[in-house]
């Protein structure tokens, strides 16, 4: 039975003991206990204005659970997330709950100290149980079929990517990369907005023609770029299993080639060789396009100059190789719980957690904020969010929701796609950019520049 599992260091393993369903966790008998004080640390990447939407929230699961504090820090970007807590894992250290993407939690569960969340979902052993909160309600510690069914599909799936069935992850906020055009100027010189990337060439060449000191195109992320082509051309770019990094390859070497020719020609730049997002060329009419995140919509609008907007932003799908099997990357934060010597701190995680992903009001008021697409499909039901979805604009009041409105189109349409999560992928994220640098700046050839990348990644 349950109890007959081996306990290390407060880390139970779960081979051969009680349900598999339930992954590594054991239930503390009679469950939380609602009097215990505990502190839960929750790191994170959020921006001022988040915040606030965080903390009202934090405010009302306070009155659910006044035993549980929440000590919510702010550490920078993703990245700096990943660093902090990889250096805390060395001395057990780390906080229970934190931002993360899939190839963070890869790295973390080579330690083992991730908490799968088996046991919190339908069909666990534990699903017929509750706890009683200080309002007096009562609710399940798992999540119900009803709410895993009200998650957007690929955003939960992503949880259990990590080629052992268990969930280690749960979606918070998601964003997409968009085409931002500037629709007004777009209009006026009756240009359309380009659907594949041989459109997207004719656009920066008429663009380029019309306003020569421009340069047409922005994309901001090269790795992004990269991965995704690979996508759209159904060509390899890495595995989780066997050898992991395949992307050298003619199709991949083909289209670099491609981009590095626009690049000459003065049609395109990137983040990393402008020296900044592309949307400061895009705001300053200093290009006509940027390819960014849609949860920096609010970034991509020109500052109003004597009460009037420069121009309107529209947004618009990637361009595609294949528009028949459109592919956009997902990308966006999900959350992760840590294992902790005491099951209560555990469980306080968890409550946590289930509380702001399945919270319909949270995710539209935390969508509303900042652009990022909720994970629920019945934030659409929300009256207030369905009408500010109908009203969204390509201005500063209405981007946001433009924005979230392209990304659950693509969602709903099946369009979105995620990279396989593996220890050393985000390695190879950070590689393929380099190598689309080196290649475009010429630095190294086509053919050194994969060679290098693929060194790198091994090394």
């Amino acid at each position: 039975g349950l109890m007959a599992c081996t306990m290390t260091a407060g880390i139970v393993f779960s081979t051969g003991c009680g349900s598999d369903v339930a992954g590594d966790f054991v239930m503390p008998e009679g469950g939380f206990d609602t009097q215990k004080k505990i502190e839960i640390t929750f790191y994170h990447t959020m921006g001022k204005n988040l915040r606030g939407v965080l903390n009202k929230y934090i405010a009302d699961f306070n009155k659910l659970y006044p035993n549980i504090t929440i000590k919510d820090e702010a550490i920078g970007k993703y990245d700096d997330v990943f660093n902090q807590i990889s250096t805390e894992i060395t001395v057990g250290d780390q906080p229970n709950v934190a931002y993360c993407y899939p190839d963070h939690v890869a790295f973390y569960n080579q330690a083992g100290v991730v908490q799968t969340v088996d046991a919190f979902l339908p069909g666990s052993p534990y699903a017929d149980m509750k706890v009683t909160r200080a309002d007096n309600t009562e609710d399940y510690y798992c999540i119900t079929q009803e709410e895993k069914d009200n998650f957007i599909d690929i955003y939960y799936n992503e949880g259990a990517t990590f080629g052992d069935d268990q969930m280690y992850v749960m979606p918070f906020s998601k964003s997409i990369e968009v085409l931002y055009y500037n629709k007004t100027y777009f209009e006026e010189h009756n240009i359309t907005v380009p659907n594949t990337w041989d459109e997207m060439e004719q656009v920066c060449k008429t663009l380029k023609e019309l306003d020569p000191a421009c340069t047409p195109l922005g994309y901001d992320s090269e790795a992004n770029w990269f991965i995704t082509m690979c996508e759209q051309h159904e060509s390899p770019y890495t595995s989780v299993s066997g050898e992991h990094f395949l992307f050298d390859n003619a199709t991949n070497r083909a289209f670099v080639e491609k981009f590095k020719g626009w690049y000459k020609n003065g049609y395109v730049t990137t983040q990393e060789i402008s020296g900044a997002y592309t949307s400061n060329l895009f705001k300053e009419k200093k290009s006509y396009m940027s390819i960014g995140s849609s949860a920096g919509a609010a970034n991509q609008v020109p500052a109003v100059v004597n009460g009037v907007a420069p121009f309107e932003v529209g947004i618009a799908r990637i361009p595609q190789v294949n528009p028949e099997k459109p592919k956009v990357i997902s990308q966006g934060p999900s959350v992760c719980i840590f294992k902790k010597n005491d099951p209560q701190e555990v469980l306080a995680s968890w409550l946590f957690v289930k509380y702001l992903t399945t919270s319909v009001k949270f995710q539209a008021q935390f969508s509303s904020v900042s652009g990022y697409v909720p994970v629920l499909n019945s934030v659409l039901q929300d009256e207030t969010y369905a009408d500010l979805l109908n009203g969204a604009n390509g201005y500063a009041d209405g981007i946001a929701y433009l924005s979230a409105k392209a990304c659950l189109d693509m969602a709903n349409a099946g369009n979105l796609f995620v990279s396989p999560a593996f220890n050393g992928s985000s390695k190879a994220r950070t590689q393929v950019g380099i190598l689309m640098q080196s290649a475009f700046l010429e630095s190294k050839t086509i053919d050194e520049a994969f060679k290098k990348a693929i060194e790198e990644c091994r090394y």
